[in-house]
């Protein structure tokens, strides 16, 4: 308060009230309150008024000039201030406001240059760079409703434009800790299949273990819901009579699945969609990103950054320190994996499945792929396993009675045993 003095009151105002003090006239602690300073604060100032009566003056004057930034450092500011204005009145491109603490750091990880984040402000406002802030709906309650790691996995899906100069969009699947808000997987896909899901589901069983839960929307992937996924051969089944791929595997493997019934539900996986999306654009675009690996490296980069060095807005910790303490004071849920009997791999686990009726040559056949299968009755039900191992190359494993009688590796172009 005390430096503001000369922006409420006039030399000869606070010249009047020092006089009246000197005089006896009035307390010492009325005048401080109507100053507004401290009493070391009042001292000094009837000290300076006593000495110098005539000179004596509370306006600020500047000792020097202010502090202005580098011509370069004003440069790139624009310059990044202009790239993002540029992807803003894109429709394309999911970014709808600018994001100062990015160019921060942006200017101190690209140019090693550095600016306060209100002197950045200053001139998007100076500039034409600046967007007021839109008025938020009511949000979904942010708190965390878990308190071990592992109660519950969010998990989901989103298509965007993540590289702008590559003309497509592509599918980033995300998984997070609902307690420790740790992103546990974190992948970009050209198309979105049950497949993918199921890798991503593998990938952390194997990495952390089996979690207690899984929450994810009603996508057909993850539910069947009838009126809306229903065919002609499941005329009659009712929501949930049916498992799609993904379901059955999260069966399997003993994790139980819950359903957001609305995008707001989901609000948790949804912020740190929104940080990656923000991040990973404005990045993809800086570096005009035109192949899915490079776009993959930079999401690879901003996750490690949301892990392990960013304070998460909810938790008030860094998700990776939260999650290790958490496993430290044993509060998790996360339960040692094994392949449950009589499966004898993974693959027969985290894979697609289908069922099909041997005919009267011993063999099957999954979309004009005839297999033989000599040591099985006529008219009798096989269970498939399918593993992708890679583009076009595949691993059927054949079950029957609860044993595995056939392992066969095929390469096959366009080969979809399953619709998924």
């Amino acid at each position: 308060m005390a430096k503001q003095i000369h922006k409420k009151f006039t030399t000869e105002q606070v010249k009047e009230l020092l006089q009246k003090y000197n005089n006896k006239e009035v307390k010492r602690t009325y005048l401080q309150e109507i100053l507004g300073i401290g009493k070391s604060r009042f001292f000094e100032l009837l000290q300076d008024f006593r000495n110098n009566p005539k000179g004596f003056s509370v306006d600020y004057n500047r000792s020097s000039e202010a502090k202005r930034i580098a011509p370069e450092i004003q440069k790139n500011i624009i310059k990044e201030l202009a790239i993002d204005k540029k992807a803003i009145k894109n429709k394309n491109i999911p970014l709808y406001k600018y994001n100062y603490s990015y160019i921060k750091k942006r200017l101190k990880n690209t140019y090693n240059q550095s600016a306060a984040l209100s002197t950045i402000i200053e001139y998007a406002k100076a500039n034409d760079f600046y967007l007021p802030k839109r008025k938020k709906s009511k949000s979904h309650d942010r708190e965390v409703v878990t308190s071990h790691i592992g109660e519950l996995i969010q998990h989901d899906a989103s298509y965007h434009l993540w590289a702008p100069d590559s003309g497509v969009k592509w599918c980033l699947i995300t998984s997070l800790d609902d307690f420790s808000r740790f992103l546990l997987y974190a992948q970009l896909l050209e198309h979105e299949s049950s497949w993918a899901h199921i890798q991503a589901l593998q990938s952390i069983v194997l990495k952390h273990g089996a979690p207690m839960a899984f929450y994810t929307d009603c996508h057909s992937i993850f539910r069947y819901v009838r009126g809306r996924d229903q065919r002609h051969s499941i005329l009659q089944k009712f929501t949930d009579d049916v498992d799609p791929q993904w379901k059955m595997v999260i069966n399997d493997c003993n994790i139980k699945p819950i359903y957001a019934l609305s995008p707001q539900a989901k609000g948790k996986i949804e912020r740190p969609y929104g940080w990656l999306q923000d991040h990973l654009v404005r990045t993809c675009i800086r570096e005009n990103v035109k192949d899915i690996k490079h776009a993959q490296r930079i999401l690879n980069t901003e996750c490690h950054r949301y892990n392990y060095k960013q304070l998460h807005s909810t938790t008030l910790e860094i998700p990776s320190l939260r999650f290790n303490s958490a496993l430290k004071a044993k509060k998790s849920l996360f339960r040692s994996w094994v392949i449950p009997k009589p499966f004898l791999s993974l693959r027969d686990i985290f894979a697609l499945r289908s069922r099909r009726l041997i005919d009267n040559y011993h063999s099957v056949s999954i979309n004009n792929l005839r297999i033989k299968l000599p040591n099985v009755e006529s008219r009798q039900p096989v269970d498939i396993r399918v593993y992708i191992l890679a583009q076009d190359f595949y691993e059927l494993r054949f079950w029957y009675h609860g044993k595995l009688i056939k392992v066969q590796r095929s390469k096959i172009k366009n080969f979809l045993p399953i619709h998924f």
